[in-house]
């Protein structure tokens, strides 16, 4: 008797092959921190630093804990507290609004363009009131935001400007590479990003000097002489170890971003003709592909489709911030939004990675073309 056929499968992100490709490295790297003397605040986070920052175009970074302390870190080294707003998209990740409420502001969300899923600057203006502090725009999916409108506002406003690039590592827009281009650039190094560790760790980039010993005093307790704390802070430093793997991941940053766009312009040609709403990478950057999502009315039959043929995918995201349990009762979940509504009931995100094979994509391919809805 024959066994039954196995379904291959395809991963929605294969870090594992990310892994062994660059497994001596990576060995050689914790292998060095464990018989260091250091563990935290040390050479490697320092070394991290000072080429993250050569990397993105700004004067420092600062490495923390995680995403969401960069995004709470920069906003409170920004002078943002209780009773001041911050303007956010209506489609990101909850981080994004969550890194307002930590520091006691509020989130006054902005409905994104339902074709782009970007900002439109007259509705950005719109909701700058008399207690805004700060614009917080999101590089959503790999995509440069279009900044010079949005720093424009924040110039004759009086404003700062916070960019969210957790999904941004090597975008560049009109030739500059995201982060060093707003007063803050906020970034995750979560294992599923570009640049991702193995575990979790965060940094901010700024050219900003005074803003770089803040962050640095704010991540360390307050801190910056021991046992000396001159405000009250965090405990969210990026480690030795993670800054170590995040060195050896940096080196090879552009040529899996490259491996990604390859990936991307695949999709592009082989859906073209499907119903499929395909992502438009916008004219005024270089996208880094974080994710590849297309759109669709029948995106839960689509996605049942393709893991019934072996095929992981993601929805980023379902829920819309401000329909999120935790905002229930608030005047967030009144929000009207129907912009993020629209694209929380239809996006979905494809296998997109740097060691995603051709002959993989072309399984993705068929899948899509074979569903009938």
């Amino acid at each position: 008797m024959n066994a039954p056929a196995v379904t291959p499968r395809t991963p929605f992100l294969d870090l594992q092959a990310l892994h062994t490709e660059l497994a001596e490295e990576l060995d050689e790297a914790a292998l060095r921190v464990l018989h260091s003397e250091r563990v935290l605040l040390g050479p490697e986070l320092e070394s991290f630093e000072q080429d993250w920052a050569g990397a993105v175009g700004a004067g420092a970074a600062v490495g923390v804990g995680n995403g969401l302390d960069a995004l709470a870190l920069g906003l409170r080294a920004l002078g943002v507290g209780p009773g001041d707003e911050v303007v956010v998209p209506s489609h990101t990740f909850v981080a994004t609004w969550l890194g307002v409420l930590h520091v006691g502001a509020v989130p006054v969300p902005v409905d994104v363009s339902p074709v782009t899923g970007g900002w439109e600057p007259d509705a950005v203006e719109s909701a700058v009131g008399e207690r805004t502090r700060v614009l917080l725009p999101v590089h959503l999916y790999g995509h440069p935001v279009d900044l010079d409108p949005l720093l424009d506002i924040a110039r004759r406003h009086g404003l700062a400007v916070l960019d969210d690039a957790a999904q941004a590592h090597g975008a560049r827009y009109r030739d500059r590479p995201v982060g060093g281009l707003t007063d803050l650039t906020a970034w995750s190094f979560y294992p599923g990003k570009n640049l991702g560790a193995i575990g979790d760790g965060g940094a901010l980039t700024t050219s900003d000097p005074q803003l770089a010993e803040r962050l640095r005093s704010l991540r360390n307790y307050g801190s910056t002489q021991k046992y000396v704390h001159d405000e009250i802070g965090w405990n969210s430093r990026l480690d030795e170890l993670q800054a170590a793997l995040l060195s050896v991941k940096l080196r090879r940053l552009a040529e899996h971003n490259a491996r990604r766009r390859d990936v991307a312009a695949r999709y592009d040609m082989a859906l073209d003709g499907t119903e499929l709403v395909r992502p438009l990478a916008p004219a005024w950057g270089t996208s880094v592909w974080h994710l590849y999502v297309v759109r669709t009315p029948h995106r839960d039959a689509l996605r049942e489709h393709l893991t019934a043929s072996g095929i992981e995918t993601g929805i980023h995201y379902p829920v819309p911030p401000h329909r999120q349990p935790a905002f229930a009762g608030t005047s967030l979940a009144d929000a009207h939004l129907p912009a993020a509504d629209l694209l929380a009931r239809e996006v979905l995100s494809l296998p997109m990675g740097p060691h995603l094979t051709e002959h993989q994509q072309e399984r993705v391919v068929d899948a899509v073309r074979t569903f009938r809805p």
